[in-house]
């Protein structure tokens, strides 16, 4: 086994609330070239690669100079483009990152390296930020995620969870500290595991929430949770995009 990691950027053209996505344009440069930059100030990571079935995102990364294939057009999900490519890596460590997250501090990417470097027995991780903002609890965009003591995931979802059921809530209300959890996009697996990860078949859970990770949970494996203090700039809708334009980033 060797420590190497490739991280791998799925980008599709087709989004539902945002079509275009991956090419929309931030300050001069398109949201992909962000995400792509951002990665690049890793230390400990070996390749970056795009991977997208759309022509028009193929031209935009090979313009600026990044790594990038074609894929097929039949992964359900980020993860199973992602394990096309990965099937044909050298790394051991695949890292997903989603094409609209701009990392804020590329230590994440070395944070989740590490982690698994440190313990040989994670499969699958991920990362949770504390959510302190009542509206981003309620964003059903803000992807929200439970653990147990051990910092494995129970559970994820779009709805506000846990649900606090005495908690009193009025306008000039805090939410309690330690209690409401955000998942940031971004995956590593071992890579054997992500290969084996994409043939199994969707689950109820994934497919209600549109979460891929759940079929992971559903199957019984484990997703190990590591907090972080680093936060990212997620785009889902063009007001997002509208909202960063406005910050230096």
């Amino acid at each position: 086994m060797n420590n190497k990691a490739l991280v791998i950027i799925p980008a599709r053209y087709g989004s539902t609330r945002f079509p275009g996505k991956p090419l929309a344009v931030l300050h001069s440069k398109p949201l992909i070239q962000w995400t792509y930059d951002a990665v690049k100030k890793s230390t400990l990571v070996n390749r970056v690669v795009v991977a997208t079935d759309d022509i028009n995102i193929y031209n935009a990364v090979s313009g600026f100079g990044g790594s990038v294939v074609m894929t097929s057009s039949k992964p359900r999900t980020g993860s199973d483009r992602c394990a096309e490519v990965a099937e044909k890596s050298e790394e051991d460590i695949i890292i997903n990152l989603q094409a609209d997250e701009i990392l804020k501090g590329p230590e994440m990417i070395d944070d989740l390296i590490n982690m698994f470097i440190e313990d040989t027995t994670i499969k699958m991780g991920t990362f949770k930020i504390e959510i302190t903002d009542s509206e981003e609890l309620k964003n059903k965009n803000v992807v929200k995620v439970v653990t147990d003591i051990n910092d494995f995931a129970l559970y994820f979802s779009r709805s506000p969870i846990p649900h606090i059921r005495d908690m009193v809530s009025d306008a000039n209300s805090s939410l309690p500290s330690k209690t409401f959890y955000k998942h940031l996009g971004i995956y590593a697996y071992r890579k054997d595991f992500l290969l084996r990860f994409c043939t199994l078949p969707t689950t109820m859970l994934e497919n209600l929430e549109k979460l891929e990770q759940l079929r992971a949970i559903e199957h019984g494996y484990s997703i190990k949770v590591k907090e972080t203090g680093y936060e990212s700039y997620r785009i889902d809708t063009p007001e997002d995009l509208k909202q960063i334009e406005s910050k230096v980033i």
